[in-house]
C-alpha cells in the first residue's frame, strides 16, 4: 500500500476491530518497496502469474526488506495508534513451515505453506496483541522461501479458525468485465469462482488471491473477501456493515 495516508487508515481499523473484542492477525508482502530495493541493486524484478521470481539474490533482499523494514514500519505505525503489536514472520515460533512450490523450476524460492504451527499467534491475540507476520519462511533444512501474502494469510486463516480472511488489493475487487470497476461482483461461491477462472475474466494477479480463498474456504474460514485498500476505511465496511465493500467469496 503506497500512500501513507490508505496505510494509516488501515491500521487505525484494525486497532479499532482490536479495541472492540475482535482478534485481527495483519499478514503483509510488500511489493513496491521490494521493487524499489531491487532496482537499487540492479536487479530486475520479474513476475510469471502474479508471482514474483525469486532467485538467491533476491530472496535475500525479500527477506531483508519485509522482515527487516516493512515489518517494523507497521508494528511502529500500530503502536502509535494505540494497540500494541508484535512483528513476526514465517520463521519465527515455527509460525509455518515452507516447502518448494510446484513452479520452482520457473520462479526459483517461491514456495507454498507446508505446515502452521498457530500457537504463538494464539498466546499473542489471546493476550491483545496484533500480530504483523511478515510472508518469509524456510523449510526443514532451513532454505528460506518467499511466500505468497495472500497464500500465508489464508493458510493461517484456516489453521487459526478464523471467522473471515480478507485479502487488501488495489482493485475493487473481481469484476465481471475486466478493467470495468462497474461489473464488481459483490458475492460469489467457489463455483462461480472456478468458472470465472476458465473463462479467463479472473486472470494474473488475481488468481492466486481467489486461489487462496477458496482453499481457505475449504479448510474451514466461513467467507473470504478480496476488498480496495484503496477505499478510505474498507476494512471497516467490510466488517462492520451489511453491504460491505469488494467481493465476498462463500463456500
Amino acid at each position: 500500500m503506497k500512500s501513507e495516508h490508505l496505510r494509516a487508515s488501515v491500521v487505525n481499523d484494525l486497532v479499532l476491530l482490536s479495541c472492540v473484542g475482535l482478534r485481527p492477525v495483519l499478514v503483509h508482502g510488500g511489493g513496491p518497496e521490494i521493487n524499489s530495493m531491487l532496482t537499487l541493486l540492479g536487479i530486475r524484478p520479474e513476475f510469471i502469474d502474479g508471482l514474483r521470481v525469486t532467485d538467491a539474490a533476491t530472496m535475500e533482499v525479500v527477506s531483508m526488506v519485509l522482515v527487516g523494514s516493512v515489518n517494523k514500519d507497521l508494528v511502529s505505525l500500530i503502536s502509535q495508534a494505540g494497540a500494541t503489536a508484535v512483528g513476526l514472520s514465517g520463521l519465527d515460533g515455527g509460525l509455518f513451515t515452507a516447502r518448494p512450490g510446484p513452479d520452482a523450476a520457473r520462479l526459483g524460492f517461491v514456495g507454498e505453506v507446508a505446515r502452521v504451527e498457530p500457537s504463538v499467534l494464539r498466546h499473542l491475540t489471546d493476550q491483545g496483541f496484533i500480530p504483523v507476520i511478515a510472508s518469509v519462511s524456510m523449510d526443514e533444512k532451513g532454505q528460506k522461501y518467499n511466500i505468497n501474502a495472500d497464500t500465508a494469510a489464508g493458510e493461517l486463516a484456516a489453521a487459526l479458525g478464523a471467522e473471515k480472511l480478507i485479502l487488501l488489493t488495489d482493485v475493487p475487487g473481481i469484476l465481471g468485465q475486466r478493467d470495468d470497476p462497474g461489473s464488481l461482483v459483490k458475492e460469489i461461491d467457489i463455483k462461480g469462482v472456478k468458472r470465472m477462472v476458465d473463462e479467463g475474466k479472473i486472470a494474473g494477479g488475481m488468481i492466486p488471491k481467489v486461489n487462496c480463498c477458496v482453499r481457505s474456504l475449504a479448510q474451514g474460514v466461513r467467507t473470504a473477501s478480496i476488498i480496495d485498500g484503496r477505499v478510505p476505511h474498507s476494512l471497516l465496511l467490510e466488517i462492520m456493515t451489511d453491504e460491505g465493500t469488494g467481493t465476498m467469496i462463500t463456500g
